[in-house]
């Protein structure tokens, strides 16, 4: 059949599917943008230390990708007299961080910075994020612009080097945490994609940090809350040894 007489008028196109950029997925209301209490719980504490209480004057914290703002509800009543700011970029998450903490103002980390003056910061709670960025350099670069000198850097991230992703590697496994697709989860267990990008181990997790511009005060370790449940205990135990934890909390200060 020539091109002259192909029936287009009465053929049905295949649909082409929808072409989803990084900011359409994380705008996707159905994308997790929460992580585990006992994450932040943990890394609350570390903050709180860190800060002291506000009776010795009152610190801002940004908590810079906030998500849906439970990270922070989890903080606050640790942080009581501090002031807590959350900042995303997703418009949807804001909205539901609002029903959390009292202040949620739209920011990037790139396309002209975020809307804070140089060192205007006491700390900035950096919570599942590092993972998910084309330009994490970029991303510490602004991170340490509005820190104050000795200002605080809660960072917090999957391990690729957890402890059960040892054994999967070795199985030829895709390691939790990693993803190949925006699309679908492929070669690795697990059901949801969360857009990961860049996945670090203690010791890279260190030397990043440490290059642009801070000094690491801790490394401690976190559970990861999507453990099947038999192997939670194991998984709580690992987290003595931060190299072979679920998740990395980090400690730094701004040089």
């Amino acid at each position: 059949m020539t091109p002259a007489t192909t029936p287009t008028s009465t053929s049905t196109p295949t649909p082409t599917p929808t072409r989803r950029g990084l900011r359409d997925f994380y705008e996707d209301p159905t994308v997790p943008v929460a992580s585990g209490t006992p994450r932040s719980l943990r890394q609350a504490r570390m903050l709180a230390a860190a800060l002291g209480p506000a009776t010795a004057g009152a610190k801002t914290v940004l908590d810079i990708g906030c998500g849906d703002g439970t990270a922070a509800a989890t903080a606050a009543p640790l942080l009581a007299g501090h002031r807590l700011v959350g900042v995303d970029w997703s418009q949807d998450a804001l909205r539901r961080a609002h029903a959390h903490m009292p202040y949620a103002i739209r920011g990037e980390l790139t396309d002209g910075g975020l809307p804070f003056g140089t060192a205007s910061a006491d700390a900035v709670l950096f919570s599942e994020v590092v993972e998910h960025l084309v330009d994490p350099d970029d991303a510490l670069d602004e991170i340490r612009r509005i820190l104050r000198p000795g200002g605080h850097l809660m960072l917090s991230t999957p391990n690729l080097a957890a402890w059960y992703n040892r054994a999967l590697l070795l199985a030829g496994v895709q390691p939790v945490f990693s993803e190949v697709s925006l699309r679908a989860i492929h070669g690795r267990p697990g059901k949801e994609v969360v857009g990961h990008l860049r996945l670090y181990t203690a010791r890279a997790l260190r030397e990043f940090v440490t290059a642009s511009g801070f000094e690491v005060v801790r490394l401690a370790g976190a559970p990861f809350h999507g453990v099947p449940r038999p192997l939670r205990p194991l998984d709580r135990l690992a987290c003595a040894v931060p190299s072979a934890a679920s998740i990395l909390l980090l400690h730094a200060r701004r040089t």
